[in-house]
């Protein structure tokens, strides 16, 4: 047995080292896999299968466009295909609502539809569905009502519908009837489950049915620390009885649990779950499951305490041969008319903020008048951002600036509770290049200049090298020089409010004037 674990550790330390050089690849061969599948901030993630396509969604608070639907063939490789939304109906989300937006989706398929319930934890029950997942998505506003979170629908096989929820903060499960078009609750619900001491924190339910047994598979302990819990019972409304079914046991994945479980045609299940890594958010997990006595083992029981932990590597979902090597996109060199999928902005979008028709093969971001707080970071709702996709990559792109006011920047930006970003900056001494850093949690100036340097070229090139969360900002004039604007300074990333800290492009006008400038990026490239 310890021979075993040395092993387990060996493995985990070598499987880890590619994230430090490289952005992340979790093909090994094409029989295997490494953990974390996908490398970057898809929180709450959910599966489903439909025939042989899986489908994920995942949470995406304040970001907009909100709840990135992702594509795959084998529950490896997936990439971005969609977006359940453009923008929430609400005007307050016309500024940054941090923290707040869609918490942990649930996706579903019965009758040929695809559905996605979620909840905002002051604005309540929301779902959106359709025929084509790549398409457009019908959104409806069910439910006005604050703290509920982590919705989930059951047809049953009587044609009944069924709905499990948690409230905001955990600790207690609800099930409501719910009308055959899942448009409609029909009652105000039960409490089904509540256990603080067994299973605190429990959160973001998942409802199934198999072997007629109603199972609730549900988080509890908290996201760094917690455990995936199930519940079962042959009467919807319960006694529940539980079982913890994976727990970080002797490995190195922290709170191991909130995901989705899906069954294979081959009759393989699978679960899909996050792992909160700080920066980089809650990145992705897949665990082989196999069912024991009426229940899901996730992982392998390595400590033989009849609990699952997770796995580092493993022999591919059986899917038959597939040719899909792929990882949600990140480099940008917008030559399209249609954003990136990777893109997202802080706020709903706006029409008026950007082109990519004005200059063939650019994305122009026009200087939005934002005066908040001297142009803070934090309440900027046209930042153009996308999720680190590995703990080291780096990021570059190619600007050229033309501003109207004094104080509009243009440039390449990390952000988190804390942001830095290098930029073109029109001064009142005439452009100049800087770097600058601030923190939502200061009460007077938001941003500190670094370094500057006077600036005089149609153009340069911007870059962030990020090594384990620790950026450093770079610029040339030729794409093969870059030149260090601060010497020394390191930016130590970190995340956002309940998102991983983000990289991306920005021009904005901190005047009470609306201004004609731009700057203009010929492309976005992450390696």
């Amino acid at each position: 047995m310890e021979i075993k674990k040395a092993l387990i550790l060996v493995v985990t330390f070598l499987v880890a080292l590619p994230a430090l050089t490289q952005v992340w690849n979790p093909n090994i061969d094409e029989d295997t896999y490494k953990n974390p599948i996908i490398f970057a901030d898809y929180s709450d993630p959910d599966v489903i299968r439909v025939r042989d396509d899986f489908y994920m969604v995942a949470s995406s608070f304040n970001c907009m466009p909100g709840i990135p639907v992702l594509h795959s063939k084998d529950l490896v490789n997936w990439k971005i295909v969609n977006h359940v939304y453009e923008a929430l109906p609400l005007e307050k989300f016309d500024r940054p609502q941090h923290g707040r937006g869609a918490w942990a989706p649930a996706l579903r398929y019965h009758e040929g539809r695809f559905y996605v319930y979620f909840c905002t934890p002051d604005d309540g029950l929301f779902m959106a569905e359709t025929d084509d997942p790549m398409g457009e998505w019908e959104l409806h506003w069910i439910e006005n009502i604050a703290n509920w979170e982590d919705p989930c629908p059951l047809w049953d096989d009587d044609g009944n519908a069924y709905l499990v929820r948690s409230k905001v903060c955990g600790d207690e499960l609800y099930i409501h009837r719910m009308s055959a078009d899942g448009r409609q609750l029909l009652d105000n619900g039960q409490l089904v489950y509540k256990d603080k001491e067994t299973n605190p924190v429990i959160e973001g339910p998942k409802f199934l049915k198999k072997d007629g047994y109603y199972y609730i598979l549900a988080p509890a302990g908290g996201v760094p620390t917690g455990w995936q819990t199930v519940l079962r019972s042959e009467n919807i409304y319960g006694p529940y009885e539980e079982k913890v079914v994976l727990h970080k046991g002797n490995t190195e994945i922290n709170g191991p649990h909130q995901g989705g479980l899906v069954e294979l045609e081959s009759g393989e299940w699978w679960f899909v779950h996050f792992q909160s890594r700080y920066f980089m958010g809650r990145i992705v997990h897949l665990q082989p499951v196999v069912w024991e006595d009426g229940w899901p083992l996730m992982g392998e029981d390595i400590n033989d305490d009849g609990i699952g932990e997770p796995v580092m590597t493993y022999q591919k979902p059986n899917v038959g041969k597939v040719n899909n090597e792929a990882l949600p996109q990140t480099s940008d060199e917008f030559n399209g008319n249609k954003l990136g999928l990777q893109w997202q902005w802080q706020a709903n979008p706006k029409k008026e903020w950007y082109s990519l028709t004005q200059t063939d093969g650019m994305i122009r971001l026009n200087s939005v008048k934002n005066p908040t707080q001297n142009g803070n970071f934090w309440f900027v709702p046209n930042l153009l951002l996308q999720k680190f996709t590995a703990p080291s990559f780096t990021a570059t792109t190619k600007i050229s600036f033309n501003p109207e006011l004094i104080g509009e920047k243009a440039g390449l930006t990390v952000m988190g509770k804390q942001w830095a970003y290098i930029a073109l900056e029109n001064s009142e001494d005439g452009l100049k290049l800087g770097l600058f850093e601030g923190d939502y949690n200061q009460c007077q100036d938001m941003t500190k200049e670094i370094a500057a340097i006077p600036f005089n070229a149609d153009h340069c090139f911007l870059r962030v090298k990020v090594d384990n969360g620790l950026c450093k900002f770079s610029y040339s004039f030729d794409n093969r020089e870059f030149m260090e604007i601060a010497g020394e300074y390191q930016f130590k990333s970190v995340p956002g409010l309940w998102i991983g800290a983000k990289v991306g492009i920005f021009t904005i006008n901190p005047n009470l004037r609306e201004s004609d400038g731009f700057a203009e990026f010929d492309w976005f490239r992450v390696e």
